[in-house]
């Protein structure tokens, strides 16, 4: 018995009407006003266009561009239903400029043959926008973000079904054999599933947001207001130019194989990003536990010159010896009390050769006015005092011996917790891709077509800061839906 009722077309087109009412036209009106594609689009794409499509041209490059903008402005999933809005709304086909609609296969055409053009035209659009961010908030603009995810390919082992019944069989031989809890159905699944899907070697098996999937890994970069600043697509052409990055798995975790590959990606993405983007000079990098290395650390301050980086312990520190005692992250304790912490005054260094110093003072110290001086001094009011000086204990401590334990910023204070908090932002930078700009879910193992709508993604969400920069409504830099409802 059918339970679910089949919708029709016309259902489809009265859902596609409602979609558009209310005001929809005024919108239209703001996009035609705000987005001007010459500014954003570069000479080369035009004249490669022009070239490659040749006389007569029956779709141009500027209503390719509007339409594939207005996808994933209004989140229309598929192209399908692009071309059923286009075809019934006379006002979309006049703000896209199109005579006649394309077919779905015209659009999979132009991501394709057009991809090195729309890599471009994003890296443009990064470095146009770089000022509208510096100047909404130039703290959070200075900050780099970086995480790793996947688009899942339309592939047979993408099937639930199919982990689902390795799963099933596996849990059923921990059964039958009473195997104790050291045997993990899951990560016995992961290793005894191929690496690669069968259709493509370069779909990779992957853990995403806890979850198996044969999917494309990329990198995102984004700054610390959320706004996406470097896509790159670990595609073969990256790969063979960095061969030290592993994205196959190489043991039975998901999660330690996830933490090898985004550890090796990290690099030689901040790398790249930087050398296409020489003004862009940020100072915090921000990311999770899976970059807590030493030789990460040496690089981002040494190589790449960022002055701190908020990066989790994965494992333990290592101190060595010290002649006062800390706690777990690495903050100097009082001698007589470990779990009264001292407390963080300044990096600033004191020393001639200015290598950068953490200076660490006693934490009953206070600063007191001195009547006969007119002058404020440190008084130590401690019953039980560790040292002889008047103004108590002071430790300094120098970072570059331990970056680990000091990148730049002392761990777990005020200023550690509430910096660490805006490494989300890359995360609903993610999530807003895949699910309100529809990069996940298409049904498709293109690899140039995925990593085009990737990379489109990507772009309406620069046109979104640009629109919201010129019409001066800064809150509406990340998504433009406000203005539509």
């Amino acid at each position: 018995m059918i339970t679910h009722k089949q919708l029709s077309l016309a259902e489809i087109f009265e859902d596609c009407q409602n979609k558009f009412n209310n005001d929809k036209h005024e919108f239209l009106a703001l996009l035609d006003e705000t987005i001007n594609l010459d500014e954003i689009v570069p000479v080369s794409f035009v004249i490669h266009f022009h070239a490659a499509t040749g006389r007569p041209r029956k779709h141009q490059l500027y209503p390719m561009l509007k339409a594939l903008l207005l996808q994933r402005i209004f989140s229309i999933p598929t192209d399908t239903l692009l071309i059923i809005f286009l075809k019934f709304s006379k006002e979309l086909r006049e703000f896209c400029g199109f005579d006649v609609v394309p077919d779905a296969s015209k659009f999979t055409r132009f991501k394709q043959d057009f991809l090195p053009d729309l890599q471009v035209m994003f890296d443009h659009m990064v470095d146009v926008t770089e000022p509208i961010c510096q100047k909404i908030a130039k703290n959070l603009a200075s900050m780099t973000i970086f995480d790793t995810s996947g688009i899942e390919a339309w592939v047979t082992e993408n099937n639930p079904k199919y982990a689902n019944r390795i799963i099933r069989q596996l849990k059923a031989f921990k059964k039958a054999n009473k195997l104790n809890d050291s045997f993990d159905p899951y990560k016995a699944a992961y290793g005894s599933m191929p690496s690669h899907a069968s259709a493509n070697p370069a779909i990779q098996q992957m853990y995403i947001n806890g979850h198996f999937c044969y999917a494309y890994k990329f990198g995102i970069i984004t700054n610390g207001l959320g706004i996406v600043r470097d896509i790159t697509f670990y595609n073969k052409e990256f790969l063979n130019a960095h061969p030290d990055i592993v994205i196959e798995k190489k043991s039975d975790s998901p999660d330690e194989d996830k933490t090898l590959g985004d550890a090796r990606a990290l690099l030689p993405t901040l790398i790249d990003f930087f050398q296409k983007h020489p003004v862009i000079n940020p100072k915090t990098f921000l990311g999770d536990a899976a970059f807590d290395s030493i030789e990460i650390y040496k690089s981002l301050f040494e190589d790449l010159h960022f002055e701190k980086a908020f990066i989790p312990l994965r494992i333990p520190l290592s101190l060595g010896e010290t002649d006062y005692t800390v706690d777990e992250n690495g903050i100097p304790c009082c001698p007589n009390d470990p779990n009264l912490k001292m407390k963080h005054e300044g990096s600033k260094s004191h020393l001639r050769s200015g290598i950068p110093t953490m200076k660490f003072v006693c934490p009953m110290m206070k600063w007191v006015w001195d009547k006969s001086t007119k002058k404020s001094k440190r008084v130590c009011l401690c019953e039980n005092p560790c040292t002889t000086s008047s103004c108590g204990r002071m430790i300094y401590i120098y970072p570059e011996k331990n970056l680990r334990a000091y990148p730049g910023v002392a761990r777990g204070t005020k200023e550690w917790d509430d910096t660490y908090k805006i490494r989300v932002n890359v995360e609903k930078s993610i999530n807003h891709f895949k699910a309100s700009f529809c990069v996940a879910g298409r049904k498709t193992q293109n690899e140039k077509t995925l990593h085009a709508d990737l990379l489109l993604a990507g772009i309406t969400q620069l046109t979104t800061v640009i629109i919201a920069d010129k019409i001066h409504q800064h809150q509406y830099i990340r998504s433009l839906k406000p203005l539509i409802a």
